[in-house]
């Protein structure tokens, strides 16, 4: 079986690669548009919330930015819950690249064999991806804010919960390409173990909770977990 431990350094190395870390960087440069906008949005939305609610300029002096300040620091707790899901479906829309680009160094026979996902697939796979993780993490964000006297209690929390998201998600971002009997999405023939998965998860959610280290994390995930399908295939016992 192939070493999680390995895929992630070799992962690591070929984020160096021209390919890739122009899909890096291009990839950052659309997460952060996205960012923005909805950074921007939710903020405007949270002001109109808080103004309907009572708190408008009249009610007294300074009333404006006290909203206002309570609209920015809302929408940056918000936006640190939802950064995860708005850079995994930014990165699964580029995974097809990402995949390809390590494909073509490491494992040219299974890149020859691959199948081309057209535009629409990904598209509809980034939106499933990113509407599992939104409502994965709306069902357990109650248990997240009783949780939040614990103080390490809600980032455990979420980071379970989206560990278990991104190892199959990171999984089956590969394995969409390679698998041509129609299991992918199963655990049927999955090329990685669930604890594999679940370990794949749990450091790729960790670093999408490290400000910066969160732009390389679903890349390096992409890459990573190219390498864990295609060595754990390798040694996979033939039928």
């Amino acid at each position: 079986m192939g070493s999680l431990a390995t895929s992630l350094g070799l992962g690591l190395r070929q984020m160096f690669d021209g390919a890739v870390l122009r899909i890096l960087l291009k990839s950052m440069a659309v997460t952060i548009a996205v960012f923005l906008i909805v950074a921007s949005g939710g903020w405007f939305v949270l002001d109109w919330l808080l103004a309907s609610s009572g708190l408008e300029d009249t009610l007294f002096t300074g009333a404006g930015a006290v909203r206002g300040a309570l609209s920015a620091v809302l929408a940056i707790v918000g936006l640190w819950l939802v950064w995860r899901i708005v850079a995994m479906a930014v990165i699964q829309f580029y995974a097809d690249e990402v995949v390809q680009a390590v494909e073509r160094r490491h494992y040219p026979q299974a890149a020859a064999t691959a199948r081309e996902l057209p535009l629409s697939r990904q598209l509809r796979n980034a939106a499933r991806g990113a509407g599992r993780a939104f409502l994965a993490n709306l069902v357990v964000l109650p248990l997240a804010l009783v949780l939040l006297f614990t103080g390490v209690g809600t980032f455990v929390l979420f980071l379970l919960v989206n560990a278990v998201l991104l190892g199959r998600e990171l999984q089956d971002m590969v394995w969409l390409r390679q698998c041509h009997d129609g299991s992918a999405g199963t655990d049927a023939g999955a090329p990685i173990g669930r604890a594999q998965r679940f370990a794949l998860g749990v450091i790729v959610a960790a670093m999408l909770a490290v400000p910066f280290v969160n732009f390389l994390a679903p890349v390096l995930g992409a890459a990573s977990a190219t390498h864990l399908v295609h060595r754990n295939s390798r040694h996979r016992p033939s039928s």
